[in-house]
């Protein structure tokens, strides 16, 4: 899987003065999932502006959280070998007019099998990256060792606008403005090979959802031909399900707080330490945590075969995929409270005469709907 900083370095590099993207090619599909028509666009043709503004579109298939938004599809041995969806990529991946039977497929294909509300354009793209090396000392060598030679696409709604009157400064006039298309941020989209250790990687794909609660399974399965994951929402929302269950009554919010801030810890460190390979959970992660906290071995042992039943024994996570790294969140039903993520000391809970209560300490100043309160 491809870290955050590989993804950085690939995102910086989409600029029309940095990359080796010579042209964009395309396709419209309307509603009634047909192409209406293919188009490919010469960059060098266009304005900067216009340029830029499409490579920007492209660059945010790089964008959002590694194992939420960015997700790793391997491919299995017997697809690489000889598998039509593999040569498939492998030709898209060549660009130029050897690509272009490969990019009809493609596009048939996908506008066959995606189910998106609307029109939408398909943008692919191939580029050629120099990829730099670093010595001993950090300093950057003068020549590259490889070139990392990948295909980006993005799918993107394409939006009607609605009848306006403009002012057109210029003539010092009004007039009305007639309903126009306007291309969206992208849905879905993959980069094909993945970057793995700054090198090429054709057993995997990095998959672009923007929607964490929905990846488009229809798409994965029918043109890419992988196995589909779970999207990120669904699969926090069965970890939740599996503490809630498994540990009933002793689900208490020392122990939610500790497995949250466990993993915060892994990704502090890595943070700090530069380290190359993101820290993921596995059923170890959290067993130990509970082990820590006091929960009996019967109920470590019923979250852990939980584990194996809903994501297998061996499955692991991107930290992103079931923790809010960025805050904590206390939730009731009439009740939202959120906390900075380095401040779960300032929570506890607390029965008073038979009731149920959260407290936070107020340390600073207080404020209601904007106004500072005194608490006396």
């Amino acid at each position: 899987m491809m870290n955050e900083k590989e993804i950085a370095e690939l995102r910086r590099r989409l600029k029309i003065d940095k990359c080796a993207v010579g042209s964009v090619n395309g396709c419209f599909v309307n509603e009634k999932r047909e192409i209406v028509s293919t188009f490919r666009l010469t960059l060098g043709m266009m304005g900067k502006d216009d340029s830029d503004a499409l490579l920007a579109v492209m660059r945010k298939v790089f964008s959002g959280k590694v194992g939420r938004n960015l997700i790793d599809l391997p491919f299995t041995n017997e697809q690489v070998m000889d598998s039509g969806e593999h040569r498939l990529l492998m030709d898209m991946r060549k660009g130029g007019e050897a690509a272009e039977p490969a990019l009809t497929a493609f596009f048939e294909q996908t506008a066959a099998s995606l189910a998106m509300d609307g029109s939408y354009i398909i943008l692919v793209a191939t580029d050629s990256y120099d990829v730099p090396s670093f010595g001993s000392d950090g300093e950057r060598a003068e020549e590259s060792e490889s070139v990392f030679n990948y295909c980006l696409c993005a799918v993107c709604p394409v939006k009607e606008t609605k009848p306006a009157l403009g002012f057109f400064a210029n003539e010092s006039a009004f007039r009305q403005l007639g309903i126009d298309r306007v291309l969206g941020s992208p849905e879905i989209g993959f980069m094909f090979p993945s970057f793995d250790d700054r090198c090429a990687n054709i057993y995997d794909i990095l998959y672009y959802t923007k929607h964490t609660d929905m990846n488009h399974p229809e798409f994965i399965e029918e043109v890419l031909r992988v196995a589909v994951p779970k999207p990120a929402d669904e699969q926090k929302e069965i970890f939740n399900a599996m503490l809630n269950e498994t540990l009933l009554e002793d689900c208490s919010l020392d122990i939610a707080v500790a497995v949250r801030d466990a993993v915060c810890e892994q990704m502090e460190e890595y943070k700090t330490e530069g380290g190359e390979e993101m820290p993921t959970i596995s059923k170890k992660t959290v067993t130990d945590v509970l082990e820590q906290c006091g929960v009996s071995e019967e109920k470590v042992t019923a979250f852990a075969e939980k584990y194996d039943e809903n994501f297998g024994a061996s499955a692991e996570f991107s930290p992103h995929t079931i923790i809010d790294t960025g805050s904590i969140s206390v939730d009731t039903p009439d009740v939202s409270i959120r906390v900075n993520a380095d401040r779960s000391d300032l929570i506890e809970t607390r029965i008073i005469d038979g009731k149920r209560y959260i407290l936070i300490r107020a340390e600073s100043s207080v404020e209601v709907n904007g106004v500072s309160v005194n608490i006396k």
